[in-house]
């Protein structure tokens, strides 16, 4: 096995692979990328909302808001 030599053959390596990957496996890598596309990009949007931005305005308000919360019982 050729030692990997510079970044480009990184990832050559890995256009390689996927070239050569079956039907099947293209579709299943598909269906992956698209499932992580939908978790991290639109439920963060709906579920994961930036909470410190409706509790304070700037980033000292911000920075006092979090240490209150850390330091009280």
């Amino acid at each position: 096995m050729a030692k990997v030599k510079t970044v480009k053959d990184f990832f050559m390596m890995y256009v390689d692979g996927f070239k050569t990957l079956s039907k099947t496996s293209k579709v299943l890598w598909i269906l992956i990328l698209v499932k992580l596309f939908i978790m991290f990009a639109i439920l963060r949007v709906f579920f994961f909302p930036n909470f410190l931005n409706s509790v304070a305005s700037t980033e000292e308000e911000k920075a006092q808001y979090v240490i209150e919360k850390l330091t009280s019982e």
